[in-house]
């Protein structure tokens, strides 16, 4: 098996080495084509717009915290925005379509946060266009279109705006506002969400070279009651270039109270600002960012996937916001935009130790979901807060009635803890952690002491759970919940200590009876029950990391060798694999941690920007959870990061033998740089 799996990442290495430049900051697709298409995501942490081979479309436009209850499964669902970026570009009096262009090529530039199409229209025109969602303006988006002319030809342009089918009671408004030195025309639309519960809108708005006066003049169509557009036309002469944007916004009433006006003045003000200023602050934020990165010397390809996972992770997450991503991102509509331990356990860690900041928002999110939490534990008997399996804008639980995770795969709420703990460790803001970071500690530690059922010295169990491997349901002690849960009281106890708390000594004494079952053979035993089952995802080997319950490397070693083996080759998520190249290599293996680092995300990639789906040979991406665990894998494993109560420290690693030097850059609040060679 282990020969069939080397075969298999090695054809996919090939394949995709054979259509993609190993570039370290652009991922280029040339050609393009629409049978196993799999677009790439621009985002900004708040809107999510998804490529398609199409020109000049757009597949999907997501917002962050837009949900509503309709469709699967009778709970809250993402919700699909206004597809603001769509248009149709003719000449000479012919629309566009994919059949009528030449030498199409897409490329996503992960440095700039930009997407571009380019393409050639027979002899007459080469068209290029370039969409963003702006890092600096969390609602709002732009595309800028340049037209380089051949031969002397009329443009006609249209921006289409178009209401999802989910969305109920649109209205469509056209409006043009008239000033000495601008005129704007504003393209608008508002729905309602499937219940009505939330008003969703959006506008855009051409943004245009010329002098005022002189720029094209604009039209106003109304098609039907879900699409309408505003357009113009300009003749244009050979051996020119002629440029215009498209600027837009969207948001919904739960972003904002007077969610249409709103949506309108944004965009108002996307155009005053103008092209310039508005790529200029964009570009500036986007270098902010990467001032933390992940830099490997000697393996393109690993480079480029590497900051590939870190593109994304960025995208979809923002600094200063209560939101929280969930497993794909603002990708889709993928497990409908509900929050699980993805969050906390595999993407938090890698934005944490880069952009605590930006780690900051996912904690925040918890934190204003606590009283929601605090009720669902009092729901089922227990004390302080319990936090749901899948959470969504409310926090209350959110995962569909026949999913037993719902009611049961408790260990999420260790989990929260655990986040909360390390934000403190990285940051060491003690105001914060009295504030904010305690209230979840302390709640959370109520929950396990009231949690265990308390049958003797050494048996303070907890029975009755869905475990992180999730094929094992309503099974006792699990490995990881048991283990996750005594880290969440002592961590609980010491955040007392620091703050001068009065510690619960309840919270100590329940954690040193809380069991970790081994089998005969010594290996850590997933569950009561479990007799060498294939597992889903990792379970056990997560006590040496990140829980750091097994620190001894022979139980370590034994746990791995024995688990690994255990995973099947398809039908299971990515993270696990990358959990074993972390150990790996703190057990001193570099290379066979460098096997189960491809063996993480290789076999998932799909063409042609190489984006993870949630398993090997899946088609369901962005698995951001799996950019995370590998994320891990580089940062903690090869590159020896550790989080400890007094900060980020690093741990002796290896590199395997190919990688010639790793650097990361800006961790922690100090932006220090950690090297190895």
């Amino acid at each position: 098996m282990k020969r069939l799996l080397a075969f298999s990442i090695l054809i996919f290495s090939s394949f995709f080495a054979e259509v993609h430049a190993q570039d370290p900051w652009k991922i280029t697709a040339s050609p393009v084509n629409a049978s196993g298409y799999y677009g790439i995501t621009v985002a900004n942490g708040m809107i999510g717009i998804v490529s398609s081979p199409e020109p000049f479309k757009v597949k999907d436009v997501v917002l962050a915290g837009a949900y509503d209850q309709y469709g699967r499964g009778r709970v809250s669902n993402f919700l699909r925005s206004f597809n603001l970026l769509n248009m149709r570009l003719g000449i000479d009096g012919k629309d566009l379509g994919a059949g009528d262009v030449q030498n199409l090529k897409q490329e996503l530039d992960m440095q700039k946060a930009g997407f571009t199409c380019s393409f050639d229209y027979s002899d007459k025109a080469s068209i290029r266009y370039t969409y963003y969602s702006l890092r600096h303006l969390p609602f709002t988006v732009l595309m800028d279109v340049s037209i380089t002319v051949k031969k002397d030809l009329q443009l006609s342009t249209a921006s289409v705006m178009e209401a999802p089918d989910a969305l109920k009671d649109v209205q469509n408004y056209y409006n043009e506002i008239d000033r000495p030195h601008v005129t704007i025309s504003l393209l608008t639309s508002s729905a309602k969400s499937p219940t009505g519960k939330l008003l969703m809108c959006a506008s855009n708005t051409f943004l245009f070279d010329e002098a005022h006066g002189t720029e094209p003049r604009v039209i106003h169509e109304m098609w039907d009651n879900n699409m309408h557009l505003m357009k113009f036309t300009k003749k244009l002469k050979a051996g020119t270039t002629y440029r215009f944007s498209i600027a837009g916004s969207s948001i919904t009433s739960a972003h904002h109270d007077d969610a249409l006006n709103e949506a309108e003045r944004m965009t108002i003000f996307a155009k005053l600002e103008g092209r310039d200023r508005l790529l200029e602050f964009h570009h500036k934020a986007w270098s902010k960012l990467w001032q933390s990165d992940i830099q490997i010397e000697g393996d393109p390809q690993s480079q480029q996937d590497v900051r590939s996972m870190l593109y994304h992770l960025y995208s979809f997450i923002r600094e200063g916001s209560d939101m929280s991503p969930s497993p794909m991102g603002l990708s889709g509509l993928g497990y409908n935009g509900h929050v699980f331990w993805d969050t906390e356990i595999w993407m938090y860690p890698a934005i944490l130790v880069l952009h605590p900041e930006m780690a900051k928002s996912l904690v925040e999110y918890r934190y204003q979901r606590l009283q929601a939490a605090r009720r669902n534990a009092f729901n089922h008997g227990y004390k302080g807060a319990m936090f749901p399996w899948e959470s969504a804008a409310s926090g209350v639980e959110e995962t569909p009635v026949w999913a037993l995770s719902g009611p049961f795969e408790h260990h999420i709420t260790a989990c929260v803890g655990i986040a909360a703990w390390n934000y403190y460790c990285v940051t060491q803001n003690k105001e914060w952690l009295r504030e904010k970071g305690w209230p979840l500690l302390k709640e959370t530690a109520d929950f396990w002491a009231s949690r265990v059922e308390r049958n003797g010295p050494g048996k303070y169990e907890i029975n009755n759970v869905v475990a992180a491997d999730e094929w094992a349901e309503n099974v006792d002690n699990n490995a990881f919940t048991n283990a996750a849960a005594k880290a969440v009281l002592q961590y609980a106890t010491e955040a007392a200590r620091i703050l001068g708390q009065p510690a619960n000594t309840d919270w100590m004494h329940v954690a040193q009876n809380i069991p970790i079952l081994k089998m005969e053979d010594g290996v850590t035993r997933e569950h009561a029950t479990y007799n060498g089952e294939g597992i889903k995802q990792g379970d056990v080997n997560l006590l040496a990391y990140p829980l750091k319950e097994i620190t001894d490397p022979k139980q370590v070693r034994k746990d791995l060798e024995y688990y690994e083996t255990r995973v099947p080759n398809e039908g299971t998520p990515a993270m696990t694999q990358a959990i074993f190249s972390l150990l790996h290599n703190r057990l001193g293996e570099p290379e066979r941690a460098f096997h189960f680092f491809q063996d993480a995300y290789l076999p998932n990639l799909n063409p042609p920007f190489r984006v993870i789906a949630e398993t090997k040979g899946g088609t369901n991406p962005y698995f951001a959870t799996g950019a995370g665990g590998v994320l891990q894998a580089v940062l903690m494993g090869f590159g020896g990061l550790e989080i400890t109560p007094t900060g980020i420290t690093q741990l002796k690693s290896a590199l395997p033998k190919h990688w010639k030097k790793l650097t990361i850059t800006g961790v922690g609040p100090d932006n220090k740089t950690f090297k190895v060679q």
